[in-house]
Parts: structure tokens; C-alpha cells; sequence
């Protein structure tokens, strides 16, 4: 039971400023681009039993809420004032970190020997390790491809440094200074964290403090749970796509959401199996896991802003992942590219929440954070850098009252761009062209946001570019209720070159100096009927460059003449066309998948896959696949009760039955 509502917005209020704060030394001392400009790190602060009691929501990383830390915390046997423990393995620390680029530092904070609370805080390293430069790959296929490998371990122990540990961490980077840089911001972000606690203790006892918490947290439960009693009681199936996993067949991410009262369960079942790539997200299947409710708790907060940001807003979630699927993956699987899949997983549990509440929730948005990375020796002088060029996003989607964000998506609103100015200082790179990309987004009574249009002209030899969680190359945002769907990604060497070339995804690219890369990303979704839009809005976009005069007729029926509107024509034009009121818009790539793989198909695959061994479970799927599109390509239709028959005969054939 809440009891002074007084004393806890004043605790909330101070917690809130004390996570910003960390955050921001973090900000103001880090060492790499990723995290001085990008802003991929995260500072919280950790009940005694692992939930987060707060968490910055201005800097950084804040998809932290539903952190599983109480097994990583519960390994260290002998906690004692002074300990810093660092780790980065998914598996160890079962899900509380989800790559290995993610180091994380804990500390306790005590108070006359007990244990009041836990300071955490994380950077994403630009390399630790690995097959490429920056470690991130998506055709690893174990995690042993993707860096070093850290269980929870005393980096300091009573205040003492584990000197040992920290050479042979260093040793295994390609960036050892800049790494270690970065940790010491880490540190003292934790010791700012704890000196505001202690303040709080001074100030308010201890009893008060430990009693702050809970009821904390215990707000943040009560406030959501209001919210969810708004939905509809029932079950909403949505599902979608990553594409191009192994074999070039896509991944899908499928999600029954059922609401009961004031409860939420996300049940997973028809998620492809694990893969053999990196695509994988080591949840461990633990409850209401933070790479699973980032949707959730967007939606929260966008309805009632006054949520405190911590894991209470996610008590009344309960989720099953089912084991060796994609998002419940065995150990060793790859997880460096996990990114790709949470962003699109929330694009799946937003249209689940879209069938539930049709008008209050987007269309989809980019869906991909493609982080642009560069390796090369420095002709100037001499030297080895490792770095980011850009996180690429693109435009999230319509709002049922508003047009998307451009350049922005929703979904990874929390990563900065990084000024051009920045990255040529400090990587011998040129910018060529860096603004938003016409065209790109969905049409509507609101558009979508539109993409962003990136050229990168390389000036030192044997320059090595990886582009990780490249998404939505074929399978465009999906627009809502009549909206049009945003335009798919596309990269391109040396565009408009007689040597240019359409690239797809990249994984790792050797370029020479004078080459460019253009990278276009996505525009987000539509939002309703684009006959609806206001034609002032349409002349207002063509205007500005966003769209062109014939995307304007095409689309929405408007006749643009010399940059001024044709108020008659168009109105006959409008009335010529049917209006558009479909649920969703997938495009045509997608539909053309689905023709061939419906539901019933996959799911159909998916339940035969659980029959044979783990380790065959991929080639299997990616082979029964390929021999149901050859019957296609011949005009022969196959029966989902045909799949069974077909990985039986795939089975004989390499001598198992």
C-alpha cells in the first residue's frame, strides 16, 4: 500500500535526476563516437533484487525496463563495498545482456553493510573482438565468431583492480584505449550514482529509502495496469518479418497477445526456430524480458506520461518464447545482429496492438537501425581506426493524428545521428550528401516519415564498411486504415557511376579510395485514406522536396502546377479514384511471400521442425522451403499436410529417419 504520495514524487523526482546525471557523465567522459554522439549506452539504478528503480529517459539508451539482473547478481557470491563486477555474455547472465558488444559494470551500494540498491551501467563497445571490425555480424553462426566473451567477473574487488583481467579484455579489442576510456566513464557514472543515493539516505533515512523503492515500483504497476484494462479483453495475433536469414528465406516473428483484465501475455509460439546466424535474442525466456516490451511500454507512456520509468510498468506482463526458437535461443547461438529482431518484434506486438485499439496506435516505421561501420589504416598517419559513421534509421510511421517523424523511427528514438563535421574529423571519410530522401514515405490522410539519404566517399585504401541490421530491403512499413506503405532500403555502390551496383544487405565490404556507398533508407507507413490528406499539406511536402509532383498525383490525387495547387483538377481527380480502407498495407513483396506461405504453411513447418534434432532444425527448414517454391515455380500447389512428408523424404536423404 502507497502511503505519503507526497514524499514519493519527490523520490521519483530525485531518482529521475540521479540516473540523468550518471547518464550524462557518461555522455560528457566517454571516449568513442558510439557513445559521445550515438548515445548506445544505458545507467540504472537496481533494486536489492534486480528491478530497475530508474532509468534516464533525456541521454542514452532507455529500453531498460524489464532487465533480468537478479541472476547475474545472485552469481556473485561474496558482494563487499568496493566491488565492480563487469560481464558481457548473454548466457551466463541468462538474458540481462543480449550481445556481446554490450559491457556491462555493476556495483553495490551499501549503507552500515547492507546492500540498499545496485548502480548499472553499460556501453556499447565499437569492438570487442571478432570476425569483423566492430564485431557485429549477421553470417556468425555461433557466438564464438562474435568477440570476447566476459561471465560476471570483479574487475575491482574491495576497491583492488583485477589487472589481469583488464589486459587480457584490452588485448581482445581492436580499440583497447578507447575501450578502456569508455569504462572509466562508466565508473564514474556508478560513483555519481552512489553519492546521490547517499545523499538521499542522509537526507531521508534509510528506512525511507528501501520503503521508496518498492512503492516505486509499485506505482509504476498500478498506473499501467489502469491502462491495460482500457484494451479490449482478448486474443490479437499479428507477425512479420526479418529478411534474408539463412538460405535467404525470411525470419518470422509471430506473437499472440492476450488481454485478460489487467494482465498481458505474449505468447510466441509459431516464431521460427533459432538460426544459424546472429539474429537471435537470448531472452531465456525470462518474463516480460526488455527486448520484448519496448512496444509496451511506449504505448504506456504516450497515454499517460506520468508513468515512473521502471520495470513496475511491466509487472503484469507474462511471456512465452519457446525454447530454440529465435527469440529463445540455445547456447552458442549468434546473437551479435539481435537488434534487427527486437526492432521488428515491435513492430509486431504495435500491430497486435493495433488490431486491439485501432485508432490510437501507428503504422510501422524503417524498422532497422543499419549501423554504418568503418576499419582502416589511416594513409595520413599511419594509424588503425575502428569507428561509426552513422546509425542509419529512417521515418517512423503515421500517427492516427499526425504525420511520422522524419529521419527518425519510433522504435530507436533513443540513438543520435552523428554530425558529418564529427565523423570526417576523426575518420578519413567524406560526406557527400547527408538529408532526407524524397519519396520515401508512406502515403495518407497522415504519411509516414520519410527516410533518410546517406553517400559516403572513401579516401583511404582497403577500407573495411560493415552495415548491421540492414532490415525492410523487400518487405516495406506497412501502412493503417487506408495508408500507404513506405518505400523499402536500398544501398548503392558508386551511384551514378557506370560502375554502379545495387548492394542489398552488407555484411563486410572492401572499398578503395574515390568509391561511394549511398545508403536510402525507409520511409515510414501511411495512416488512412492518402485522399483524405489535405491538399496544402501535399503542396507544403512537394515544396519542400519531400515529395515530387508526380508522386503527389499518383498518390494522392493532387495536381501540382509550378509549385502551386491546381484546387480544381484535383478535386476531379479525387473523385475519380476509390477510396482506400484496408486494415493494413503490406506491399506487394510480402504478398507475393504469403501467396505461397501462409499461416497455416508456417506454422504447419514449424511444428514438423520440433521433431528433428536441434542441429538440423535450419538446414531443414531452409531445404523443405526451397522444394515447396520449386512446386510453385511449377505450377504445383503444395498442402500444408504435405510439409511433414517432404522433411521425411529431405531426412532419408542425408541417412536419418
Amino acid at each position: 500500500m502507497i502511503g505519503d504520495k507526497v514524499f514519493l514524487e519527490i523520490f521519483n523526482n530525485r531518482i529521475q535526476a540521479a540516473v540523468e546525471e550518471m547518464a550524462n557523465v557518461v555522455l560528457r567522459t566517454g571516449f568513442t563516437a558510439f557513445v559521445k554522439e550515438t548515445g548506445d549506452f544505458g545507467t540504472y539504478l537496481l533494486s536489492p533484487s534486480g528491478e530497475t528503480f530508474g532509468s534516464p529517459l533525456e541521454t542514452g539508451y532507455n529500453l531498460s525496463l524489464g532487465i533480468p539482473a537478479a541472476a547475474t547478481i545472485n552469481s556473485i557470491e561474496d558482494w563487499k563495498e568496493g566491488d565492480l563486477v563487469i560481464c558481457n555474455d548473454p548466457y551466463s547472465t541468462k538474458g540481462m545482456v543480449t550481445h556481446l558488444p554490450d559491457i556491462h559494470l555493476i556495483k553495490p551500494y551499501f549503507h552500515e553493510g547492507r546492500i540498499i540498491a545496485y548502480g548499472m551501467c553499460f556501453v556499447h563497445s565499437s569492438d570487442v573482438g571478432g570476425k569483423v571490425p566492430g564485431s557485429v555480424s549477421p553470417s556468425a553462426y555461433d557466438i564464438h565468431m562474435e568477440g570476447i566473451r566476459i561471465a560476471p567477473v570483479k574487475l575491482y574487488e574491495a576497491g583492488v583492480l583485477n589487472e589481469q583481467f583488464l589486459r587480457m579484455f584490452m588485448d581482445n579489442s581492436r580499440i583497447p584505449e578507447q575501450n578502456l576510456g569508455d569504462l572509466k566513464a562508466l565508473m564514474a557514472a556508478l560513483n555519481r550514482g552512489e553519492q546521490r543515493l547517499e545523499e538521499l539516505i542522509a537526507r531521508y533515512g534509510v528506512g525511507k529509502i528501501q520503503q521508496g523503492i518498492e512503492h516505486l515500483l509499485e506505482y509504476a504497476e498500478l498506473k499501467a495496469r489502469v491502462i491495460v484494462q482500457d484494451i479490449p479483453d482478448g486474443s490479437y495475433d499479428f507477425w512479420d518479418y526479418l529478411e534474408k536469414g539463412p538460405g535467404g528465406y525470411p525470419i518470422r516473428l509471430r506473437c499472440k497477445m492476450t488481454i485478460a483484465g489487467s494482465d498481458i501475455h505474449l505468447d510466441f509460439s509459431g516464431t521460427d526456430p533459432q538460426v544459424r546466424a546472429s539474429f537471435n535474442i537470448p531472452t531465456h525466456n525470462q518474463q516480460g524480458h526488455y527486448m520484448l516490451v519496448p512496444a509496451l511500454i511506449r504505448y504506456f507512456r504516450t497515454l499517460d506520461p506520468t508513468i515512473p520509468w521502471n520495470s513496475g510498468m511491466i509487472r503484469m506482463v507474462r511471456n512465452y518464447a519457446p525454447p530454440a526458437s529465435v527469440l529463445n535461443p540455445e547456447p552458442m547461438a549468434a546473437v551479435g545482429a539481435r537488434a534487427a529482431t527486437f526492432i521488428r518484434l515491435m513492430d509486431v506486438i504495435t500491430g497486435a496492438l493495433g488490431k486491439a485499439q485501432g485508432s490510437m496506435v501507428p503504422a510501422a516505421g524503417a524498422g532497422q537501425a543499419c549501423i554504418v561501420m568503418m576499419a582502416m589504416t589511416d594513409a595520413s598517419d599511419g594509424k588503425k581506426k575502428v569507428g561509426v559513421i552513422q546509425p542509419i534509421c529512417g521515418g517512423s510511421g503515421a500517427r492516427p493524428m499526425k504525420d511520422g517523424i522524419d529521419g527518425m523511427d519510433f522504435a530507436v528514438g533513443h540513438l543520435r545521428n552523428i554530425p558529418a563535421e564529427t565523423v570526417e574529423s576523426e575518420m578519413p571519410v567524406l560526406i557527400e550528401h547527408y538529408g532526407l530522401r524524397a519519396d520515401s514515405a508512406g502515403a495518407g490522410t497522415f504519411r509516414g516519415g520519410s527516410g533518410i539519404d546517406l553517400c559516403v566517399r572513401i579516401l583511404t585504401p582497403d577500407t573495411v564498411m560493415t552495415a548491421r541490421n540492414m532490415e525492410r530491403m523487400e518487405f516495406q512499413p506497412w501502412g493503417r486504415l487506408g495508408g500507404g506503405v513506405g518505400s523499402h532500403g536500398e544501398a548503392i555502390l558508386n551511384a551514378g557511376r557506370a560502375s554502379e551496383h545495387h548492394l542489398g544487405r552488407i555484411d563486410e565490404l572492401l572499398l578503395q579510395p574515390g568509391e561511394t556507398v549511398t545508403f536510402l533508407s525507409q520511409g515510414g507507413g501511411g495512416y488512412g485514406d492518402p485522399l483524405e490528406r489535405e491538399p496544402r499539406l501535399v503542396l507544403e511536402d512537394v515544396r519542400s522536396g519531400l515529395v515530387s509532383p508526380e508522386k503527389a498525383l499518383e498518390l494522392y490525387g493532387v495536381v501540382i502546377d509550378g509549385l502551386e495547387l491546381n484546387e480544381s483538377d484535383t478535386e476531379q481527380m479525387r473523385a475519380k479514384r476509390p477510396r482506400q480502407q484496408e486494415e493494413f498495407a503490406f506491399g506487394k513483396a510480402r504478398e507475393q511471400f504469403e501467396d505461397i506461405w501462409s499461416d497455416e504453411m508456417q506454422v504447419t513447418l514449424n511444428q514438423a521442425l520440433l521433431n528433428a534434432p536441434l542441429a538440423l532444425r535450419d538446414y531443414l527448414k531452409r531445404q523443405t522451403m526451397g522444394v515447396v517454391e520449386e512446386k510453385y515455380k511449377d505450377s504445383l500447389s503444395v498442402d500444408p499436410r504435405e510439409i511433414s512428408d517432404i522433411m521425411e523424404g529431405l531426412r532419408q536423404q542425408i541417412g536419418l529417419h
